[in-house]
């Protein structure tokens, strides 16, 4: 590439709308910056989708199944207030949820988006890093300080390995 062409092709990139490959903006709504600097976005289902970038890959923590979304999504079975139903399968999506952070913008969401997904956020950040008994500190510090709602959430992290 010559150039003159080099200023016309950035003003041209810079007009093109954002690839769902693009990490979530930083500074959007929810968004949780891990100490790796990878970023996850919890959120209430109960309130409006957030404007701006779309998950790409979500993890819905619900009592009863999610409604549909046009991206990929996974449901963890996770009543208001208790623990997942099935541990195993929640070390599974979490994990999951984790190793996309690295290339895909992930949610994790719950009806309010406090106390699941808060626990949630916390346990992703226990395998980025977070001593487990450090996680839910760090979780109400850099995402919500209402974040894991109950004793019982406390405990689930603090129990949560990488």
């Amino acid at each position: 590439m010559t150039a003159p062409e080099e200023p016309q092709k950035a003003a041209q990139e810079a007009s093109e709308p954002k690839t769902p490959g693009e990490p979530w903006e930083p500074t959007a709504a929810g968004v949780l910056r891990l100490p790796s600097g990878r970023l996850v976005r919890g959120r209430g289902l109960s309130r409006p989708l957030p404007e701006g970038q779309l998950p790409t890959y979500a993890v819905y923590l619900l009592g009863k199944q999610p409604p549909e979304v046009p991206w990929e999504a996974r449901w963890l079975r996770w009543p208001d207030f208790r623990l997942p139903a099935d541990d195993e399968q929640a070390r599974a999506l979490l994990t999951e949820a984790w190793e996309r952070t690295a290339t895909a913008r992930v949610e994790l969401a719950c009806a309010g988006g406090r106390g699941r997904t808060g626990t949630a956020l916390a346990c992703l950040a226990v395998l980025d890093g977070v001593p487990p008994e450090d996680a839910v500190a760090f979780v109400r510090e850099n995402y919500s300080r209402h974040a894991v709602e109950t004793p019982g959430q406390k405990r689930y992290v603090r129990r949560f390995r990488a």
